[in-house]
């Protein structure tokens, strides 16, 4: 893994799998709550990529 990779594990992944389970175990309804929040967490970043062309393959699509 490079540098960026292990810094975006720790800054954004690690936190939220840390919060999804915190959520999950407040949840006394069978972690409806937790599925709620990963589904809007889901949507949102593929509405996120889909709005910045994200989805497209081949070459890269960051112009500078």
């Amino acid at each position: 893994m490079t540098t960026a990779s292990l810094i975006f594990w720790i800054i954004f992944v690690l936190p939220l799998l840390a919060f999804l389970v915190w959520v999950l175990k407040q949840d006394k309804r069978k972690g409806t709550l937790g599925i709620i929040v990963l589904t809007v967490i889901v949507v949102v970043v593929i509405v996120y990529m889909a709005w910045n062309h994200m989805f497209q393959t081949g070459a890269a699509t960051v112009t500078q």
